[in-house]
C-alpha cells in the first residue's frame, strides 16, 4: 500500500474530499471505509491492517475538510447516499467493497437501496436505525432531547446527554428525557456555551440518521451481500440493538466484532478498540461469499 494521496469531488452544496492509498497487483475490490459524523481521520488504524487492498477514506460533507457551499442545515442519508454514489462512480473501477460505521452505516444502506450494483459487499457496524426499536418511540423521544438541548444549551450539555443515551443498555424507559440531565463537567465536556450551532453531529446529521428507515425490499432484493456487524461489548446498547433489528429484517444475523461501537479504533480521537482483532474479523467476513 502507498502513501495515501488526496482527492476532491464537487457534489452538489459541498466538495468532499478523499484519501486513495492505492496496493499495487491487487485484484480485489477497492474498500471504502467510511464514517459519519466521523471523518477519514478514524480509520489509520483499520486501513493500516489492509495494505494489500486498496483502501478509500472520505470526509462526509460538512465533516473534517469536505465544506459544504450551500447554507443548508440538517444532511440526509439519501443525501451522503448520492455523495458515496458520486465517489464510487469517480473512482472507476467498479463495484467495491464497504466498510461502513454509525452514522455510515446508516448512509451505506441508503447507498445499496439505490445503487446496488456499485457495492460488492457491505459491512454495516452498529447503524443506529432507531426506527426500527421496539421501543422505538422512546428512543426517537430521547433523541430529541438531545437536539432541543443542543439547540438551548449548546455542545457540551447535548454531548453529555448523548453519551448517556447511546450508553444506555437495554430499552429507553419512557421517562428517560425527564430525568436530571447529567453534568457535562464529569465526561470533561465544556459546560459554557460558546453560542456556535454548526456542530456536524447535533446540527447536522443527529435526528436525519437516527429517524432514517431503510428500505428492506430494496435491501433484500440487492445484489449487494449485506452483512451487520455489531461490537461484542456493546451489547444492549441502542446501536448495537439497532443493528440486531436490522439483520432480523434481513433475514440474517449479525456478526459479532470484538470491541465496541468504535472497535476499530487504535487511539483516534483519544479511543482504543480493538484494532487488530476487528481487522481479521473484518477480512474474514470480507473473503466469505453470501
Amino acid at each position: 500500500m502507498t502513501e495515501a494521496k488526496t482527492f476532491t469531488l464537487d457534489v452538489p452544496g459541498a466538495v468532499l474530499h478523499y484519501d486513495i492509498r492505492a496496493a499495487e497487483a491487487t485484484t480485489a475490490p477497492v474498500l471504502l471505509m467510511i464514517g459519519s459524523p466521523m471523518d477519514a481521520s478514524g480509520f489509520a488504524s483499520l486501513a493500516g491492517h489492509f495494505r494489500d487492498r486498496t483502501v478509500v477514506t472520505y470526509d462526509p460533507r460538512g465533516a473534517g475538510r469536505s465544506k459544504r457551499v450551500d447554507d443548508a442545515g440538517e444532511s440526509t442519508p439519501e443525501q451522503h447516499a448520492d455523495d458515496l454514489h458520486r465517489l464510487i462512480s469517480a473512482l472507476d473501477g467498479g463495484p467495491v467493497d464497504i466498510f461502513a460505521s454509525s452514522g455510515g452505516a446508516v448512509n451505506a444502506l441508503a447507498l445499496v437501496a439505490q445503487h446496488p450494483e456499485q457495492v460488492h459487499t457491505l459491512v454495516a457496524h452498529e447503524p443506529p436505525t432507531a426506527q426500527l426499536l421496539p421501543d422505538r418511540e422512546q428512543a426517537l423521544a430521547a433523541i430529541a432531547d438531545i437536539r432541543r438541548t443542543y439547540d438551548q444549551a449548546g455542545f457540551g450539555p447535548a454531548m453529555a446527554k448523548f453519551i448517556a443515551v447511546s450508553g444506555f443498555r437495554g430499552e429507553i424507559p419512557t421517562d428517560f428525557a425527564d430525568q436530571p440531565a447529567p453534568d457535562p463537567a464529569g465526561f470533561g465536556l465544556p459546560t459554557d456555551d460558546d453560542g456556535s450551532r454548526d456542530d456536524v453531529m447535533f446540527g447536522q446529521n443527529l435526528m436525519t440518521c437516527t429517524h432514517y428507515e431503510p428500505d428492506l425490499d430494496a435491501l433484500r432484493a440487492a445484489s449487494t451481500r449485506v452483512v451487520i456487524g455489531v461490537g461484542a461489548e456493546s451489547e444492549g446498547e441502542m446501536a448495537y440493538r439497532a443493528g440486531v433489528a436490522v439483520a432480523e429484517r434481513l433475514g440474517t444475523k449479525a456478526v459479532i466484532f470484538p470491541s465496541n461501537h468504535g472497535g476499530f479504533l487504535g487511539g483516534e480521537f483519544g479511543m482504543k478498540g480493538d484494532p487488530d482483532g476487528f481487522a481479521v474479523t473484518l477480512r474474514q467476513v470480507l473473503a466469505e461469499e453470501g
